[in-house]
C-alpha cells in the first residue's frame, strides 16, 4: 500500500475509496433499493446474495486506462500519489489529458494470460476499472466517444475480452465505474474543484445522459457482472441513485 508520503488529498481520497470500497458499494446499493420504494431485501436474501463473495475472499482488482501512458510523470517531471489521479494531481487540462488516448495502443494485451495468473495464484474473481474518474471508458460506448474504441488506436474491447477469458476459467468477472467523479465530460464531479472551464456543466444531466446510459451498456452488453464496483459517491441521492436501479 502506498503510503502517501506527499499529503495529497486527492491521493488520500482514492486510497480511502480503495480501501473502503465495500462499504462504499454497500451504501450505494442502499440508496438504490429505497429508491425502489422501500424493497430492501432481507438479511436471508443478503446472505443467500453474499454467500459467493464471503467464500471467494481473493481476488484481483485492475486499475487499468489512459493513465498508463503518463505512467506517473507530467511534462518531464513526477507527479507523487496514486497513477490514475494523474489527471487530478497534476491538474492537467481536459484536452490535454484526452488527447493522450491517441498513444493508448496496448497492443500485448491478452486477456487470458491475465485470468490464467489470477487462476493459478488461486484467485475467485477479477475486477477491472470500466472507467476511472478520468472519464476515459475502456469499452466500446455509445454514449460518449471517449472511449476505446473510437479516441484510440487499439480498437478491441478489452472488458469483453477479459470477462469472456475469465468466464472460460471459472472466475467471477466484474466491473469498476466511477459513476460520480468524472473529469473529461462537463458536469462531472470532482474531487475538490474543477481546474478546467471544460469541466463545468450540470451534474444531474451528467448523471443522466453519460454514467447511467454507460452503466446500462455495462449491464446490457458484458454480463453477466458479478460484481458492479462504485466509487466515491458524491453528492448522491435517493433520486439521483434512482437513475442507476
Amino acid at each position: 500500500m502506498d503510503t502517501n508520503p506527499s499529503g495529497n488529498p486527492a491521493v488520500k481520497q482514492g486510497m480511502i475509496s480503495a480501501m473502503t470500497g465495500r462499504g462504499r458499494t454497500l451504501a450505494l446499493v442502499g440508496l438504490l433499493l429505497a429508491s425502489r420504494g422501500g424493497a430492501v431485501e432481507t438479511r436471508e436474501q443478503r446472505d443467500a446474495r453474499m454467500a459467493w463473495w464471503r467464500e471467494a475472499k481473493f481476488g484481483l482488482f485492475i486499475h487499468w486506462g489512459v493513465y498508463a501512458v503518463p505512467a506517473g510523470s507530467w511534462r518531464g517531471k513526477a507527479v507523487g500519489g496514486i497513477g490514475e489521479w494523474i489527471m487530478n494531481s497534476a491538474k492537467i487540462p481536459v484536452d490535454e489529458y484526452a488527447a493522450l488516448a491517441k498513444r493508448f495502443d496496448p497492443v500485448k494485451f491478452d486477456a487470458d494470460a491475465w485470468a490464467a495468473v489470477a487462476q493459478a495464484a488461486g484467485m475467485k474473481y477479477v475486477v477491472i476499472t470500466s472507467k476511472h474518474h478520468d472519464g476515459f471508458a475502456v469499452f466500446r460506448s455509445r454514449t460518449s466517444p471517449y472511449n476505446i474504441g473510437d479516441a484510440t488506436p487499439f480498437k478491441r474491447d478489452p472488458i469483453k475480452e477479459l470477462g469472456d477469458a475469465c468466464r472460460k476459467r471459472g472466475l467471477r468477472f466484474g466491473v469498476y465505474y466511477s459513476q460520480c467523479q468524472d473529469w473529461h465530460h462537463p458536469g462531472g464531479a470532482a474531487y475538490g474543484e474543477h481546474w478546467d472551464p471544460k469541466q463545468d456543466g450540470d451534474y444531474d444531466a451528467y448523471l443522466k445522459n453519460v454514467a447511467a446510459p454507460q452503466v446500462r451498456e455495462l449491464l446490457e452488453r458484458y454480463g453477466p457482472l458479478a460484481i458492479l464496483w462504485w466509487d466515491t459517491p458524491k453528492d448522491m441521492t435517493p433520486e439521483r441513485a434512482a437513475l442507476f436501479a
